[in-house]
């Protein structure tokens, strides 16, 4: 799985990327520290790409408020065309997370909480898989998001049994539905060669710790 994450890359940098139109009303650059139910920036498809803000934690229609049920932050991939919440998402509303890298945790033998930092070995840009809803009365329709997730490639399973599904840029227009179909079979691990990671200090256990310094590898002993 995925609960946090960061983001480092300009704004103006990543619609280029993305050959996609800013919001302009996107979160501020660089968030070291990205957290559920913040506003993240998501790629969703139009007759031009559009970079815009969405709520991270989907909610579903059924909802009577924002956490009227679980923080949905993430979506199997292996249940998610079959779920309630997600699966009308899962065939129209599907969109791209990008990020710099993401945190996991593992314990030590005292129970304390280590956290890593997960990039791309190519340092590009991490791209996720998400889907996306909208919520609430027409006067204050909030859009929200969550990731996919699937079993953990060998490497990552040192460190948790899931991880999201990563897209490459080969695979993000057939993921948006801009090339017809095909999207589930783009829901697998990634390579094992395409992540690294190392340790970093517990600073990123609070949520509201920001800053360089987070991502910076410390020894792993």
């Amino acid at each position: 799985m995925c609960g946090r994450f960061a983001v480092t890359l300009p704004n103006e940098a990543m619609a280029q990327l993305f050959n996609a139109a800013p919001a302009n009303d996107l979160p501020d650059v660089p968030n070291f520290n990205t957290c559920p139910t913040t506003q993240i920036h998501v790629v969703e498809p139009g007759a031009r790409r559009l970079l815009r803000p969405m709520r991270w934690g989907f909610i579903p229609q059924w909802y009577d408020k924002p956490n009227g049920g679980p923080l949905l932050i993430n979506a199997r991939a292996e249940t998610i065309a079959e779920k309630p919440a997600f699966r009308a998402a899962c065939r129209a509303r599907r969109c791209l997370i990008p990020c710099n890298g993401f945190y996991e945790w593992t314990k030590d033998p005292d129970g304390n909480r280590l956290p890593w930092y997960i990039t791309r070995r190519d340092g590009a840009m991490m791209v996720f898989a998400g889907v996306w809803q909208d919520w609430g009365p027409d006067d204050n329709r909030m859009r929200t998001c969550a990731m996919v997730t699937i079993g953990a490639n060998t490497p990552m399973r040192q460190i948790h049994h899931r991880m999201p599904v990563i897209l490459e840029p080969e695979n993000w227009g057939k993921w948006l539905g801009e090339e017809g179909h095909g999207a589930a079979s783009l829901m697998r691990p990634s390579s094992d060669d395409v992540l690294q990671f190392h340790r970093v200090g517990t600073s990123v256990n609070s949520n509201r710790a920001q800053g360089p310094d987070l991502i910076q590898e410390i020894p792993a002993g």
